[in-house]
């Protein structure tokens, strides 16, 4: 249910084509909140058909039309009471945690492997993140700079320390799992003597 109030957040800054529903969600909401395009256009129909959303056709070019989404008042309540609503967390699934759980199965070089990429994948979260950040510091993150024109500027600051701290979020979160990894590393090499 989180991809349609990640969708109804992008939204809700302005109308957005499919297409570019898709790139702003890659770009922003994307880095919290993972979805394929395969499962952005059936929740939008969804959205459609429940009154959250109101596609309209619009004519491009000589032939060709693009549906614009935008939200309903009822799509905005619902929203609302989702941010005001307590957060039902899901149980972890996590495989890097159990695989690592389980490593004294796989050979030592498997495991630094295994280890090294985990290491290797957070080290480019990380980048990407403090990146955003930035991004938000200079306000020139494309999304924020959409969300900031319809914000007015008495909320403007509070808008950006809310999407900082996102990210700081994001940051810690890998450099710990980085730090694991390499304690993971560490703990190979004492076992492999």
């Amino acid at each position: 249910m989180s991809l349609r109030y990640a969708l109804l957040a992008l939204l809700r800054v302005g109308p957005l084509s499919g297409y570019d529903l898709q790139k702003q969600f890659a770009e922003s909401v994307g880095h919290v909140w993972h979805a394929p395009d395969s499962q952005i256009y059936p929740e939008l129909r969804k959205m459609a058909d429940e009154g959250l959303i109101e596609p309209e056709e619009q004519t491009r070019g000589e032939r060709g039309t693009r549906r614009m989404y935008h939200v309903t008042d009822a799509g905005e309540q619902a929203f609302l009471a989702w941010m005001d609503s307590p957060l039902d967390y899901q149980r972890v699934r996590d495989p890097a945690h159990l695989k690592a759980a389980y490593l004294e199965s796989a050979t030592p070089e498997a495991a630094r492997s295994f280890l090294r990429a985990h290491i290797a994948h957070y080290e480019e979260l990380l980048d990407q993140w403090e990146g955003e950040l930035r991004r938000i510091a200079a306000r020139d993150n494309p999304m924020l700079v959409r969300r900031l024109a319809v914000t007015p500027p008495e909320e403007r600051d509070r808008t950006v320390a809310y999407k900082r701290f996102a990210y700081e979020g994001l940051v810690e979160r890998a450099r710990v799992e980085i730090e694991w990894g390499r304690s993971g590393l560490a703990l190979v090499d004492t076992l492999d003597h």
